[in-house]
């Protein structure tokens, strides 16, 4: 099946850059976009889209989260990371097989209408939920997170490891290659030393293996990983050889000059997350010094239990603006540096090149954004409308690889009734006794 695409403008990249081409014509041919321009190609295709009210977008990527967090919304309001991470972990120890799959799919339902068509995933359970990822026609990058705290643990025979090393063999690269595997560690002070000794040996043996970890997101985790070790969590994690795998790394707020030169030169992606930072009191992540130094920086929005949604368009609209604030520089952070964090540094970032850019040769992950509410006129900066102005609510259309799988508030791939009643049934029995 092949579409064209008629649109009132879209935002395409042009040697690397994004650039706003008005009255912009995009041709779909199965999952690959093969034509841009403004004038109608002569290739006939089975359908037009009218799109002359919106503007079409690259797929948001959310680079950074944890999905069935959904479940706890709203839950340990006002705590720090640490007394909030206490309150969490006995409660997901409780989590079924069937509550991460109703927590996924949660999460996608909203990813999808807020404009996202690839996210990355930290959490349990992946080996059963990955199948949310299949039916509902996303893209993810998912994990089965590494945390030990037992000094005497065998490596070989720990059981995240072996799940984590038979997610990757199953299933990285499933459904068309939407599904990867990545490996994860939560962070240095949920984990020993000896077993990431180990786990980053055995990683830089795998071929294709991608890490995505936490880092440095609070001034305690940055101060007590000095006083147990002496050196920064930046530093302990390269002394380790994680950093020798792809990786990407959560937060990263209370890094260093040398830590970021540290990442910078392991070629480390920064996912950041704004909104998470802020509403835990963590504080304000370095991006405009990452940024000037050429590390690539991603966007998320962490867990919904921390933010408290899954909005891209929120997270790009507090990124473009918070750090003019405290640096006292209204020029620090531009539109169009947030919305390149949003797509293609995200989609790089998941080992995705041709994804999330709208190029032609490239997947059709693309996301359209009406221009019909009020708050959307007038139309004079579409980068900054999209970074300053936009809501989620004006995302109109959502497609990946192609195929639409939102658009104007129906999903094609998800039983919206259904998955929020799942939902609430996993609510229910999880947070009852709270």
């Amino acid at each position: 099946m092949s579409v064209l695409l008629d649109c009132y403008a879209a935002l395409i990249t042009v040697d690397g850059k994004l650039t706003c081409l008005k009255d912009a014509k995009i041709g779909v041919e199965g999952k690959f976009i093969d034509y841009i321009g403004t004038k109608v190609p002569e290739k006939k295709y089975d359908s037009v889209k009218n799109l002359r009210s919106s503007v079409v977008i690259p797929g948001l990527v959310n680079a950074h989260g944890h999905s069935a967090m959904v479940h706890f919304r709203g839950l340990g309001n006002g705590l720090p990371l640490q007394d909030w991470l206490h309150l969490l972990w006995p409660i997901e120890d409780e989590m079924t097989d069937e509550d991460f799959e109703s927590g996924m799919n949660l999460s996608i339902l909203e990813a999808l209408s807020c404009g996202t068509t690839s996210f990355t995933d930290m959490y349990m359970h992946a080996s059963y939920v990955q199948k949310a990822v299949g039916e509902s026609g996303i893209k993810a990058n998912i994990t089965r997170v590494m945390q030990n705290f037992d000094e005497s643990t065998d490596y070989k025979t720990y059981n995240r490891r072996i799940e984590a090393f038979d997610l990757f063999k199953n299933y990285d690269g499933a459904y068309d290659g939407r599904l990867k595997i990545d490996f994860s560690i939560h962070a240095e002070y949920t984990n020993t030393e000896k077993v990431l000794q180990e786990f980053a040996q055995e990683l830089k043996e795998t071929e294709g293996a991608r890490m995505h970890l936490h880092l440095s997101e609070t001034k305690k985790e940055q101060e007590d990983c000095i006083k147990k070790y002496g050196v920064t969590p930046a530093r302990w994690f390269e002394r380790m050889g994680i950093f020798d795998i792809p990786t990407l790394a959560a937060h990263c707020v209370w890094c260093t000059d040398e830590d970021l030169q540290i990442l910078k030169n392991k070629n480390v992606t920064v996912v950041h997350n704004p909104e998470s930072n802020l509403k835990l009191g963590s504080g304000f992540a370095p991006v405009k010094k990452m940024l000037d130094m050429g590390i690539n920086v991603a966007l998320g929005t962490d867990g919904a239990a921390s933010n408290n949604n899954l909005n891209m368009f929120e997270e790009m609209h507090t990124a473009s603006i918070v750090h003019n604030g405290y640096l006292l520089d209204a020029t620090a952070i531009k539109a169009l540096d947030v919305l390149k964090m949003a797509t293609i540094n995200g989609a790089v970032a998941q080992g995705r090149d041709n994804c999330s850019s709208i190029e032609v040769g490239n997947c059709a992950d693309m996301a359209a954004v009406s221009l019909e509410a009020p708050h959307m006129h007038p139309v004079l900066d579409i980068p900054a409308l999209l970074t300053y102005s936009a809501q989620a609510s004006d995302v109109c259309m959502t497609m990946v690889d192609g195929k639409i799988l939102y658009e104007n508030g129906e999903f094609y791939t998800l039983d919206r009734e259904k998955v929020i009643f799942e939902a609430e049934k996993s609510v229910d029995k999880l947070c009852r006794n709270i």
